[in-house]
Protein backbone atom coordinates (compact mmCIF):
# COMPACT_ATOMS: atom_id res chain seq x y z
CA UNK A 1 0.00 0.00 0.00
CA UNK A 2 1.09 3.12 -0.59
CA UNK A 3 0.48 6.50 0.96
CA UNK A 4 0.17 9.77 -0.60
CA UNK A 5 2.30 12.86 -0.49
CA UNK A 6 1.38 15.15 2.08
CA UNK A 7 -0.06 18.35 0.52
CA UNK A 8 0.61 21.83 1.79
CA UNK A 9 -2.07 23.78 3.48
CA UNK A 10 -2.51 26.99 1.59
CA UNK A 11 -4.67 30.30 1.89
CA UNK A 12 -6.78 31.93 -0.17
CA UNK A 13 -8.39 35.24 -0.48
CA UNK A 14 -11.51 36.46 -2.47
CA UNK A 15 -11.25 40.08 -3.38
CA UNK A 16 -14.48 41.32 -4.11
CA UNK A 17 -16.64 44.10 -3.17
CA UNK A 18 -13.27 46.24 -3.37
CA UNK A 19 -13.96 49.85 -2.66
CA UNK A 20 -12.07 51.14 -5.53
CA UNK A 21 -9.93 49.38 -8.16
CA UNK A 22 -6.83 50.63 -6.94
CA UNK A 23 -7.14 48.65 -3.63
CA UNK A 24 -6.32 45.34 -5.69
CA UNK A 25 -2.59 45.79 -6.65
CA UNK A 26 -1.58 46.84 -2.61
CA UNK A 27 -4.24 44.36 -1.32
CA UNK A 28 -2.35 41.37 -3.43
CA UNK A 29 1.37 42.63 -2.85
CA UNK A 30 0.18 42.67 1.06
CA UNK A 31 -1.30 38.78 0.56
CA UNK A 32 1.54 37.93 -1.13
CA UNK A 33 4.13 39.60 1.54
CA UNK A 34 1.73 37.24 4.41
CA UNK A 35 2.35 34.20 2.76
CA UNK A 36 -1.45 33.94 0.97
CA UNK A 37 -1.33 31.25 -1.79
CA UNK A 38 -3.92 32.54 -4.38
CA UNK A 39 -6.19 35.33 -4.85
CA UNK A 40 -9.09 35.22 -6.37
CA UNK A 41 -11.70 37.20 -8.15
CA UNK A 42 -15.59 36.58 -8.87
CA UNK A 43 -16.89 37.03 -12.20
CA UNK A 44 -20.08 39.15 -12.36
CA UNK A 45 -21.96 41.88 -13.96
CA UNK A 46 -22.28 43.99 -11.13
CA UNK A 47 -19.66 46.63 -9.70
CA UNK A 48 -16.96 44.03 -8.85
CA UNK A 49 -13.60 44.72 -11.14
CA UNK A 50 -13.47 42.49 -14.42
CA UNK A 51 -12.09 39.13 -13.84
CA UNK A 52 -9.44 39.06 -16.71
CA UNK A 53 -7.88 42.61 -15.90
CA UNK A 54 -7.78 42.11 -12.39
CA UNK A 55 -5.82 38.50 -12.34
CA UNK A 56 -3.59 40.20 -15.06
CA UNK A 57 -2.78 43.45 -12.65
CA UNK A 58 -2.21 40.99 -9.52
CA UNK A 59 0.09 38.64 -11.67
CA UNK A 60 1.73 42.03 -12.39
CA UNK A 61 1.68 43.24 -8.96
CA UNK A 62 3.41 40.29 -7.52
CA UNK A 63 5.97 37.07 -7.98
CA UNK A 64 4.44 34.37 -6.36
CA UNK A 65 0.76 34.64 -5.78
CA UNK A 66 -0.88 32.74 -8.01
CA UNK A 67 -4.25 34.54 -9.33
CA UNK A 68 -7.60 32.65 -10.39
CA UNK A 69 -10.90 33.25 -10.51
CA UNK A 70 -14.21 31.49 -8.46
CA UNK A 71 -15.52 31.16 -11.07
CA UNK A 72 -15.56 31.97 -15.08
CA UNK A 73 -19.12 31.80 -15.96
CA UNK A 74 -19.61 29.78 -19.02
CA UNK A 75 -22.51 32.16 -20.46
CA UNK A 76 -21.22 35.27 -20.38
CA UNK A 77 -17.71 34.71 -22.63
CA UNK A 78 -16.92 32.55 -25.85
CA UNK A 79 -15.16 29.32 -25.14
CA UNK A 80 -12.32 29.86 -26.97
CA UNK A 81 -11.65 33.40 -26.82
CA UNK A 82 -11.74 32.81 -22.70
CA UNK A 83 -9.48 29.83 -23.16
CA UNK A 84 -7.11 32.15 -24.99
CA UNK A 85 -7.20 34.82 -22.31
CA UNK A 86 -6.80 32.25 -19.54
CA UNK A 87 -3.95 30.47 -20.93
CA UNK A 88 -2.13 34.24 -22.08
CA UNK A 89 -2.79 35.22 -18.48
CA UNK A 90 -1.06 31.54 -17.90
CA UNK A 91 1.99 32.39 -19.53
CA UNK A 92 2.16 35.89 -18.28
CA UNK A 93 2.17 35.26 -14.67
CA UNK A 94 5.10 32.22 -14.81
CA UNK A 95 2.34 29.74 -14.21
CA UNK A 96 0.32 30.72 -11.78
CA UNK A 97 -3.27 30.68 -13.05
CA UNK A 98 -5.90 28.60 -11.44
CA UNK A 99 -8.83 28.55 -13.16
CA UNK A 100 -12.42 27.61 -12.50
CA UNK A 101 -15.37 27.51 -14.60
CA UNK A 102 -18.81 26.64 -13.84
CA UNK A 103 -22.59 27.36 -14.94
CA UNK A 104 -23.05 30.70 -13.04
CA UNK A 105 -26.20 31.57 -10.42
CA UNK A 106 -26.58 35.04 -9.85
CA UNK A 107 -30.15 35.99 -11.75
CA UNK A 108 -28.91 39.48 -11.78
CA UNK A 109 -25.74 38.44 -14.09
CA UNK A 110 -28.64 37.14 -16.31
CA UNK A 111 -31.11 39.97 -16.29
CA UNK A 112 -27.98 42.52 -16.74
Amino acid sequence: MSTAAPRPFRFTIQASRLGHPDELRPLARKAEDLGVSTLTVADHLDDQVAPIAAMMAVADATTTLRVGSLVFCNDYRHPVVLAKEAATIDVLSGGRLEFGIGAGWMTEDYEA
